[in-house]
């Protein structure tokens, strides 16, 4: 009898094999599985399987990364369960076939469907089993414990599916008159969906028919106020048609004693007019014409200015510095004559709390007071306090002003009722809980764009300053982050010194060290709007603010707080996400589906005030030292997992600091999108620590960096943090520090294909780690040496430095090194002469490669043993060698790569007679070697493409090659430029009438 697996994802997901447990450990497989299970008998595209592993943003190497989750997949259920072909790859992804095995969710559609037919027939005995047999198939939540993310709209269906299975089971069981079970199995339903008023109805009934009539009242009453409070409707018909039953009874119902009658409450005092004071809106007001719009529909519709619907309440929210309560205060000033019965402004930010925002309850006595409420007849209990100010407001046409909230808790006892009186609020906190309100608005508040920002300028200053200079205002709006009050502290600035000019405050303001104090006169201006939401952080989460202001990185990844503070990567988050809420820093969703967190410049100039004033001295450099240790130790695995272990530095005073639990192994687990998502991040701590005189960190970053910038091509991020740490090490006397980046540099011309340059650098670097005690790196630079001697076609001076790094990759350790000084040796050796040789070197190669744990040793090895395939005559092997050799690459991310491989492949294709497909390949190779920018490369392809249209009897090919040997004297390559010179004679003497063999073209290109 055949296994048969199980899979429940009706509670937490689980698979079996006849009765046994099989254990799947990877989040992903995990995913990818359920995405299967979710629509058997159905293909799931690649895409949508990477968009949902990676919840919306997958990474280059996703298609690759799903192939391996999917035959892992496929691994496991043949090793451990003894099933094949449970998952067949279809266009455009992959199908489960679940014929023969049990799928709970497949189950539970069937029985739904089952149940639903018995209803209609007629059968309640039939439905109600159909109706048990579905419910009892429900464990829990469906999912349970995994990542929501693209599962989410499919877990919630289902999940609706239940709660709809339960309440139609309670409206059978109503029908055959099973009270008590419908009260059992709906009350939770209703508890957990207070507006689902059908099922609502259905208890009500329940709780009737079964004697529980007072209950029965309560749970119409509680539906009621969530209605009218969540959605602002009353109940529907059904749910009044159930308490109107109630309400008459039928005899069947217990009676209940009548409630004793409540106390009439007292008159309300007649209130005097409201206080009209408000706050001047800052003069001039520009911009902002979307926002304003918006609060437009705070106006009654007959007014003429609200477009569309109505609102009760605005809220306007933004970060510290936006312009909020200007935007808010300009707009109640303008719209005073549609609040005939006045305006009412409360500033919640005044000191009354610790926090510096007063008790909810002070805040409507403050209102009732305002109002025209004497003391004596505000109440002291805090519910009959926000009763008397919403009676006070029924019916008057009046504008509620809150300005600078704290929270929706503080501000919900002073929003008014459903009269026609209007709340405008303005926060820093997002309020998200007045989001599912329909009568609520919010508008968020951005810094201006610079356009507005230059018209507030020229409003203040006059216009005929700013466009006189109009390079120094751009800059002045640019340095003030594109704040309102910021740029209207500068413009005062320049309007009561009117010899000066926006160049010279530009001057000023440029200095890190006097921008906060610029922008800050007195206690007014940026410091004070900062100051307020930094005095009511919690202790831990002002120090990190103030330490992470000590870093000029542009951003930070969730753990930064981690190595800074000493604590777990899960605190770091929480406390980030509080200076967040405070709008002391902003987040922003990154690379890869990860959030990161950033400053405005002037807040971090304030954070590093605070840390100046508040912290030791020694502080700001301890967390410079610490987030370099934990960035080192993450780097250091992550070229770990590129090039291998012995590829990191060698005797370094430096030992990195890991970052707590996990978290290294985590963010290393595919690590080119790892790198993608710190580059800018890790080239600002390049400069700091250079400049800052960590000049080993600084080197060591920036070495640790290069397999990500070769495999992205990232050239220019290449040389210029190589480039500044140079010059760091050069600045402190750090001769291997000096030497290992000119190394770098070198390495750098020969991807670019400057080998004068990379042989003059190399020379240099060598001099420096000559002086030092770095092994190691003397033999890279004898590599790379190699390289360049080869390209210039002296085989003999490659082959004697070739010689040279093996024997110090040998004394050093360093197994990664040595693997691709074995594969260089071996097209040294093809091109002298011995193919032979060439293979077995590039099969050392390999081996050594896989010693060392490099993937992309053994890809670039893989590739020099195709080469050697070649040379040796033996292109059926080096076409599969070149599959491998494409997957691989492709698998990285690794564009250049790819190109190589598929340049291999086409070449090992038209020698084996296949032009057609050599072409496909060829194709696809210059584009991606284009892509790269890699012009050599490009060159080689375009012979690889003659050859194989020579192949299939083309002649039109002079062209291409005239490029290409063109190509090939402009980058000083003469081996290649010969090569190029031959092929053109040979087939300009050729005869047309027979096709020329891929045998006597391959020779063409082989001689030296």
């Amino acid at each position: 009898m055949a296994p048969r697996l199980t899979f429940q994802v009706l509670g937490p997901l689980k698979v079996s094999v006849d009765g046994r447990p099989l254990l799947l450990r990877s989040a992903r497989q995990r995913t990818v599985l359920v995405l299967l299970l979710l629509t058997p008998g159905r293909a799931v595209s690649v895409d949508a399987l990477a968009e949902a592993v990676w919840c919306g943003a997958p990474p280059a190497t996703a298609r690759n990364q799903i192939a391996i989750c999917v035959s892992a997949l496929r691994k496991t259920f043949r090793d451990e369960a003894g099933v094949d072909g449970l998952i067949e790859t279809l266009l455009p992804g992959y199908v489960l076939h679940s014929d023969g095995h049990y799928v709970d969710v497949a189950d539970l559609y069937e029985s739904a469907a089952a149940a639903r037919a018995a209803v209609e027939a007629g059968d309640a005995p039939e439905a109600a089993a159909r109706f048990e047999h579905a419910l009892a198939l429900c464990s829990g939540p469906v999912l349970d414990g995994m990542d929501g993310g693209a599962l989410s709209g499919t877990v919630g269906r289902i999940t609706e599916l239940r709660t709809n299975l339960t309440e139609e089971y309670a409206v059978l069981q109503l029908g055959q008159g099973r009270y008590r079970s419908v009260v059992e199995c709906l009350a939770p339903v209703v508890a957990e969906h207070p507006l689902r008023e059908n099922a609502r109805a259905v208890l009500m009934r329940a709780y009737h028919l079964s004697g529980r009539r007072s209950e029965a009242l309560d749970c119409y009453r509680e539906g009621r106020r969530v209605l009218v409070a969540e959605l602002g409707v009353e109940p529907g018909a059904e749910l009044r048609e159930a308490h109107r039953e109630v309400l008459e009874g039928d005899g069947r119902t217990a009676a209940v004693p009548a409630a004793a009658p409540r106390a009439a409450p007292a008159p309300l005092p007649d209130p005097v007019a409201v206080r009209r004071r408000m706050p001047l809106p800052p003069e001039p007001f520009v911009g902002r014409q979307a926002e304003l719009r918006l609060l437009d529909r705070l106006l009654p519709a007959a007014s003429g200015h609200a477009g569309g619907a109505t609102a009760g309440v605005v809220a306007v929210c933004g970060p510290a510095g936006v312009g909020k309560s200007a935007l808010a205060l300009h707009w109640a000033d303008r719209m005073a004559e549609h609040f005939p019965d006045g305006r009412l402004y409360l500033d919640l930010r005044e000191p009354r709390g610790r926090d510096g925002h007063g008790s909810p309850d002070a805040a409507v006595e403050q209102a009732l007071r305002a109002l025209g409420v004497p003391g004596t007849s505000i109440p002291a209990d805090p519910g009959n306090r926000v009763a008397l100010y919403r009676g006070v407001l029924d019916d008057r046409r009046l504008l509620v002003v809150l300005d600078d909230a704290r929270s929706l808790e503080q501000i919900r006892p002073l929003l008014p009722g459903r009269g026609p009186a209007r709340a405008l609020v303005t926060s820093r906190d997002p309020l998200h809980g007045l989001a599912g309100t329909p009568d609520a608005v919010r508008v968020d508040l951005d810094v201006m764009n610079r356009a507005e920002c230059l018209d507030l300028l020229a409003a203040t200053i006059g216009e005929h300053r700013v466009t006189a200079e109009p390079a120094a205002a751009e800059r002045l709006v640019d340095l003030c982050d594109r704040l309102p009050p910021a740029v209207r502290v500068i413009a005062t600035r320049l309007l009561s010194d009117r010899r000066g000019t926006l160049r010279q405050m530009a001057a000023r303001v440029e200095d890190r060290r006097e921008r906060v104090s610029t922008l800050s006169p007195g206690e007014s201006g940026v410091r004070s709007s900062v100051w307020l939401g930094y005095r009511a952080l919690p202790v831990r989460a002002a120090r990190l603010y103030r330490q992470l202001g000590m870093l000029d990185m542009p951003d930070f990844p969730a753990w930064i707080g981690a190595p800074v503070l000493g604590v777990t990567p899960r605190v770091s988050e929480e406390l980030l996400h509080q200076l967040v809420g405070a709008r002391l820093l902003e987040v922003r969703p990154a690379y890869g589906g990860t959030n990161r967190f950033r400053f405005q410049e002037v807040m971090r100039r304030f954070a590093r005030e605070r840390c100046l004033a508040e912290d030791d001295a020694r502080e700001g450099e301890q967390t410079l030292e610490r987030i370099l240790s934990a960035m080192l130790s993450v780097v250091h695995a992550a070229q770990e997992q590129l090039y291998g272990k012995s590829e990191t530095p060698h005797g370094c005073a430096v030992f990195p600091r890991p970052v707590p639990g996990e978290t290294v192994s985590e963010l290393v687990a595919d690590p080119i999108e790892w790198f993608e998502g710190e580059r800018e991040a890790l080239g600002a701590l390049v400069a700091q620590a250079a400049r800052e005189g960590r000049t080993e960190c600084a080197w060591l970053l920036a070495v640790g960096m290069v397999p990500f910038y070769e495999i992205r091509n990232y050239l220019d991020d290449w040389r210029r943090t190589a480039e500044c740490a140079l010059e760091g090490a050069r600045r402190a006397g750090d001769t291997r520090g000096a030497g290992t980046m000119l190394r770098s540099l070198g390495t750098l011309a020969i991807y670019q294909r400057r080998y004068g340059e990379a042989r003059e650098r190399l020379l240099t670097a060598l001099a420096c780690l000559e002086r030092s005690d770095d092994i190691q790196g003397r033999a890279i630079v004898r590599r790379n040496l190699a390289i360049c001697a080869r390209f210039y076609g002296d085989l003999t001076e490659a082959a004697r430095y070739c010689e040279e790094s093996l024997t110090l990759f040998r004394r050093s350790g360093d197994n990664s090194g040595l693997s691709h000084a074995l594969g260089l040796l071996a097209q040294i050796e093809i091109e002298q002469g011995d193919p032979e040789r060439g293979v077995e070197l590039s099969n050392e190669a390999i081996q050594v490669s896989y010693e060392a744990g490099s993937l992309r040793s053994r890809t670039q090895n893989l590739y020099r043993l195709a080469e050697a395939l070649l040379g040796a005559g033996r292109s059926a092997q080096a076409e599969r060698v070149c599959h491998d050799v494409v997957g691989l690459a492709r698998g990285q991310g690794d564009r250049l790569g790819e190109a190589h491989g598929l340049c291999a492949l086409g070449e090992a294709q038209w020698r084996q007679h296949e032009p057609y497909k050599a072409r496909a390949s060829l194709l696809l190779a210059l584009r991606l070697a284009e892509e790269v920018g890699d012009r050599f490369l490009q060159a080689r392809i375009v012979i690889h493409l003659a050859c194989a249209d020579v192949v299939r009897g083309g002649t039109g090919v002079g062209e291409p090659l005239d490029w290409a040997q063109e190509e090939f004297r402009t980058l000083n390559a003469p081996l290649w430029e010969r090569r190029v010179g031959r092929l053109r004679e040979a087939l300009k003497s050729h005869d047309t009438v027979h096709p020329i063999e891929g045998a006597f073209l391959a020779c063409l290109l082989a001689d030296r």
